[in-house]
């Protein structure tokens, strides 16, 4: 007559067990899955440091376009045209020194 009881003890035990392990993996997938907590503080990570790589890129796009419109033919800086000259072709006026 034992033999009765303990077949639904046993059929309980495997099913707990299952549901432990089932509930088990879907906390650590929801832990360290692909979309999972420590993925979504690493993409919250990674957005802040491309986000600053945009604006430094921005401010530096801007700085450039500053730079050609003042090369352009309509409007001529004739003081950054004497710069970029000197730069590019070395040229000096016989009153400057260069210091290096």
């Amino acid at each position: 007559m034992t033999t009765p009881k303990s077949r639904p003890a046993i059929t309980s035990l495997l099913l707990m067990i299952a549901a432990i392990s089932l509930g088990g993996y879907f906390t650590f997938a929801a832990v360290q899955g692909d979309y999972g907590v420590f993925r979504h503080v690493q993409l919250r990570a990674e957005e802040r440091v491309l986000t600053q790589q945009r604006d430094e890129l921005r401010i530096e796009l801007a700085r450039m376009q500053n730079l050609t419109l003042r090369l352009s033919d309509s409007y001529l800086d004739l003081d950054l045209l004497d710069e970029q000259a000197r730069d590019v072709l070395g040229y000096l006026r016989a009153d400057e020194i260069v210091i290096r």
